[in-house]
């Protein structure tokens, strides 16, 4: 029987420095990250062991290395995360990585703003 199910890591936080203008680059800005994978959850339901599952540890990880180099655009690091989580987890049929800038430098009011990147292996 298969256990399909949705792991997922919210609300990574990070300082970095992302951005297309001067500011954004000295500054910096607070970004958050967000992962969602859906699997099969089988093994891990019936095993209770790490090694069945998909390590959140390792993603975090992942997204911390790609966040720490900057970049001028969200569309960049959203793909450099995915495809760095690509690259260490192949069994992964799907994911989302979706990468946001809090107060982006408009002319008005934003609260954040946002890239969400799909990955279907």
């Amino acid at each position: 029987m298969n256990n399909i199910g949705v792991i997922e890591l919210e609300g990574m936080e990070f300082k970095a420095y992302h951005g297309c203008l001067e500011q954004e680059k000295v500054r910096g800005n607070l970004f958050t990250v967000d992962f969602r994978a859906e699997l099969d959850l089988s093994a891990a339901a019936q095993s209770d062991r790490l090694s069945d599952t998909l390590n959140y540890g390792e993603i975090y990880d992942i997204v911390a290395e790609e966040m720490s180099v900057p970049s001028e655009l969200l569309e960049n690091v959203a793909g450099r995360i995915v495809k760095a989580i690509e690259g260490r987890f192949p069994q992964l049929v799907s994911f989302s990585v979706r990468v946001s800038k809090r107060k982006p430098p408009v002319d008005g009011v934003a609260q954040w703003s946002r890239v969400t990147l799909y990955s279907n292996l």
